[in-house]
């Protein structure tokens, strides 16, 4: 057995668990993936789905080889995505918010799209703190670039079953909250979780 095969072996549970944990906990994603089945049902919701699951595993292959160490040098960058982050998300907050139906007419309101969901991942600061630890912490492979690929594909085989159950529950609410007043009660709900969520960037800014 090569080294490399054994060091992958050896880190491959780490991993797992790691993705593991951070993909089924709270985030914006999963809150966002809730409210998304609960307004829209799992179906309309799949492409939302997919689009996290990838837009992880492209950033977490992008910090692998590399963008980490440019955030290092150039902190200021690290700055303007926190604040773009910030500004993003307390905007998705206000939109589930004002969320007001589960009846939806063609035209007037949609779930994410996959390449937004995609996109969301650059200011999700969730995704970031997943993917940076990864990158500095789990060593599958010797080689940057194969330890990235490697993470990405953990990442996509643990993390999308684990999304997909935040969706799935958010769906199999639909009937219970088919009366407005319930259904507003619910998106606000979700909206404050969303805000909490930036939780990790206001530390940071503190410390």
């Amino acid at each position: 057995m090569s080294f490399d095969t054994a060091t992958l072996l050896a880190a491959l549970p780490a991993a797992m668990l790691f993705a593991l944990v951070t993909s089924i906990t709270p985030g914006p994603n999963n809150t966002m993936l809730l409210a998304s089945g609960v307004n829209f049902g799992f179906r309309r919701t799949l492409p939302h789905l997919l689009g996290i699951s990838a837009g992880v595993a492209i950033l977490s292959t992008l910090v692998g080889l590399g963008l980490a160490q440019a955030f290092a040098r150039f902190a200021w960058l690290y700055t303007v995505l926190e604040t773009l982050s910030v500004a993003y998300l307390l905007y998705l907050a206000w939109k589930i918010a004002t969320s007001s139906t589960v009846q939806v007419r063609d035209g007037e309101r949609r779930p994410m799209r996959f390449i937004e969901a995609a996109a969301f991942q650059w200011v999700n600061p969730k995704a970031w703190m997943m993917v940076l630890t990864a990158a500095t912490t789990i060593h599958l492979h010797s080689s940057l670039s194969l330890n990235a690929i490697f993470m990405a594909l953990v990442f996509i085989v643990v993390g999308f079953p684990c999304i997909t159950l935040w969706a799935a529950f958010g769906t199999s609410l639909r009937r219970v909250l088919m009366q407005p007043r319930y259904l507003r009660t619910f998106n606000w709900t979700m909206a404050l979780l969303l805000v909490l969520s930036l939780y990790p960037i206001v530390a940071h800014a503190l410390r």
